[in-house]
């Protein structure tokens, strides 16, 4: 079992940056695909970043292409989202997902999730 833990969320103007961590405990993440998903308010869960096990590719949803990076550190057994230019559509709360089971980086199905991290960006 893989518990996945993200922090680094909070409030930050328009034009901001943040960074949130996803520390994986209980199993090694060295062979998982991992995702961070947002839900804003009103609004269904969406895939936004995803990075595949070699950590050679990743995949953006269009409205975050060019501002966040996904990245991973297996060594600390954590994956990262780089969030730069932040706005108000942003906000949200973010999970983070481990271990692609089937579909596509950003639709699929993944078998671990976190709790989640709220990011409030004001205009």
């Amino acid at each position: 079992q893989v518990q996945l833990v993200e922090s680094g969320g909070g409030s930050v103007q328009a034009g901001g940056s943040l960074r949130l961590s996803c520390a994986a405990s209980g199993y090694t993440i060295f062979f998982m695909n991992m995702a961070w998903f947002r839900q804003g308010p009103g609004k269904g869960r969406e895939g936004i970043a995803a990075i595949d096990a070699s950590g050679r590719s990743t995949t953006y949803d269009d409205s975050v292409k060019g501002r966040f990076v996904i990245s991973r550190d297996d060594a600390k057994n954590t994956v990262y989202l780089q969030m730069n230019s932040l706005k108000p559509e942003d906000t949200g709360m973010y999970y983070c997902a481990a271990s692609r089971v089937g579909g596509n980086p950003l639709d699929g199905q993944y078998r671990y999730w976190g709790q989640g991290t709220q990011v409030t960006v004001s205009s």
